[in-house]
């Protein structure tokens, strides 16, 4: 069979901060792709101003390098599985893997995740194990691991005959040697072992055209654009071509322009040939998994599988006293049409209407997921309030069935026997207890989605900040019943409209934790810290002392209090309860009551307990 082998398409696929985007930058550098004048910054993939200051690879991103007179197509993809949707798509896009383990950490919950979507898709694999010159790395350790995770996850003969680089990407450096010493500044050893293991695409370019899009962007000038693979025949602009939509329909257009990828650039084209990764304008109603055919030959690609979301949260137009003050984009349409098209490019996300004016059901993979959707809305001038993430259940063979994740968490000894309660407390079961050394303990556990609902912050005072949790979907399991995990602490409630005083807030802080510090604006229904105990308490925090003619205004300003904790976006979601959202807008985040006035609230919540107790 005739092959193409001028190129190579590649994925590099790791758990988060093991190292992928970093050792693309390296192989940008020293390929003879970039101008020797060309500057590149660090992580010059991550172009997201949240990717950047997050340090993770959110959205799948594709370049091309230059070596020895080929094409290196390289696809960096997220380590989060909360954006496996990406990961998923372009594993169809590649002949092949570098699979990137950091030399420390060894394999983690997302290096299975990433591994086991490219393994189903039956990918030539290569295994870089990176950040060899950290302190402790353990390579021969992290390589059995990697093998030991091959074998478990189903690996044929030829994947488990994996080549292995060994590489310091931070440091540019690369050899076929575990060996520290034998590491060089070049990443010639990598480079080879690409051309040499991964397949070259197969040349049946003379055949009918079958182009399909995996990856959506958008620009002013020629609207959507879609990138996608060459899986058979040409394309050039000018062509005349029929897209197979995902609801079986077709749909005609002309190729307006044609873009292929060179370092960090897009440079326009004007054909492609089979093998080739390309992106594709004058389609404006083009969606991913659908194919492009020649008119006189319409035979569509197997359509692109993409895990269904399993967390749902509700999305409202904020209603708060506050509403308006602070962004530019408020209403429900204005909401209504950014969620629908976030639909375009996010194939994991689902948006759902409800019954309920300027309220929609918003799905996806994960807090992470749809965090990152709020907080870019936010940066976007949006305001909009959020309801408590629930997770999303499925009828299986007759059996309601809820999603279970696998959590790896790395922390102290003295620790263990805490998280091992907490894990308990939310139905989780032991998988796995392995001593580590240097005092570090890693355990596995199988839990409910819904446990992890807000246990972040809880995890992070329980280990003293020094413990690491890591996790990922691993299945839809039976519900488990007569159990409902959630806060166990109630909420400090104002009930009145004011600005908080230092006087107000140091007679409340002793009976929690605070949200606000003095002179913050509060409204009636608004949060303003969380109880010690597990009742909620309508709190006064706008009163003032009352002056007398022997004690003077000036005699307060010694008074403090304590420094308030700052609610962060995803603190904020973790907290809440079902009687609850978080207002967001561009420059505040606030929890408040869905019922404002104290008093309807108080006898809405007698009607859920008289109910709850027939």
């Amino acid at each position: 069979m005739k092959t193409r082998d001028d190129i190579r398409n590649i994925a590099i696929i790791a758990h988060v901060d093991h190292g992928k985007t970093t050792l693309v930058n390296e192989m940008l550098k020293q390929s003879s792709t970039l101008d020797q004048h060309t500057e590149i910054a660090d992580r010059a993939m991550d172009t997201n101003p949240i990717e950047k200051e997050r340090g993770i690879t959110i959205l799948s991103k594709n370049t091309a390098v230059k070596y020895k007179d080929k094409t290196i197509n390289i696809l960096d993809t997220p380590g989060h599985a909360d954006f496996g949707g990406e990961v998923e798509r372009i594993m169809k896009m590649v002949d092949g893997v570098l699979l990137v383990v950091d030399a420390f950490e060894g394999t983690m919950p997302q290096t299975r995740f990433v591994l086991k979507k490219a393994l189903e898709q039956h990918l030539t694999p290569i295994v870089v194990i990176n950040k060899i010159d950290r302190p402790g790395a353990r390579p021969d350790e992290v390589v059995d691991e990697v093998l030991e995770l091959f074998i478990e996850l189903g690996a044929d003969d030829d994947q488990l005959e994996f080549p292995i680089v060994y590489a310091s990407a931070i440091n540019g450096t690369s050899s076929m040697d575990p060996d520290l010493s034998t590491q060089k500044h070049t990443m010639d050893p990598l480079f080879d072992t690409i051309l040499k293991t991964i397949p070259a695409p197969i040349d049946n370019s003379d055949e009918p055209l079958q182009f399909q899009v995996a990856m959506l962007d958008y620009n002013d000038y020629v609207g959507r654009i879609g990138i996608g693979r060459v899986f058979r025949g040409k394309i050039k602009i000018g062509d005349s071509v029929t897209v197979m939509k995902l609801d079986g329909s077709t749909k005609d257009f002309r190729v307006t322009k044609l873009f292929g990828f060179l370092g960090l650039n897009r440079v326009e084209i004007q054909s492609a040939e089979a093998g080739d990764l390309i992106a594709v304008a004058g389609m404006e109603d083009i969606y991913v998994g659908e194919t492009v055919t020649a008119r006189d030959h319409q035979e569509a690609l197997p359509i692109l599988r993409i895990d269904p979301p399993t967390l749902q949260m509700m999305f409202v137009a904020n209603d708060s006293p506050f509403a308006g003050r602070e962004g530019k984009n408020v209403t429900a349409r204005k909401l209504e049409e950014r969620l629908k098209s976030q639909l375009q490019t996010d194939v994991s996300l689902r948006v759902e209407d409800t019954d309920k004016a300027g309220m929609w059901e918003v799905s996806g993979r994960g807090e992470l997921h749809l965090s990152i959707l709020v907080e870019e809305m936010r940066r976007d001038g949006f305001e909009l309030m959020l309801g408590r993430p629930q997770v999303i259940y499925r009828e299986i063979d007759g059996v309601m069935c809820e999603p279970f994740e696998e959590v790896q968490i790395d922390t102290p000894e003295k620790y263990t026997g805490t998280v091992i309660d907490a894990m308990a407390q939310r139905k989780g079961e032991m998988q796995n207890m392995e001593n580590e050394g240097n005092g570090q303990t890693r355990l596995t556990f199988l839990v409910p989605s819904r446990g992890l609902i807000g246990y972040s912050t809880e995890f992070l005072s329980a280990t003293g900040g020094y413990g690491i949790m890591n996790h990922t979907f691993e299945k839809y399991a039976p519900v488990v019943k007569n159990w409902e995990p959630g806060r166990t602490q109630g909420a400090l409630v104002s009930i009145n409209a004011g600005n908080a005083t230092t006087y107000s807030l140091q007679s409340v802080e002793d009976r929690g934790t605070l949200f606000i510090d003095a002179g913050t604006e509060v409204y009636e229904g608004m949060i303003v810290g969380q109880n010690s105990r597990e009742a909620d308490i309508a709190v006064n925090v706008t009163k003032g002392k009352n002056l007398t003619n022997t004690r003077a205004s000036g005699k307060d300003h010694a008074a403090a209090i304590k420094t308030p904790k700052e609610l962060t976006l995803e603190s904020a979601i973790e907290f809440l309860n079902e009687d609850e959202y978080c207002e967001v807008t561009p420059e505040s985040i606030r929890l408040r009551k869905k019922i404002l006035n104290t008093g309807e609230r108080t006898k809405a919540d007698k009607r859920r307990k008289q109910a709850s107790n027939k």
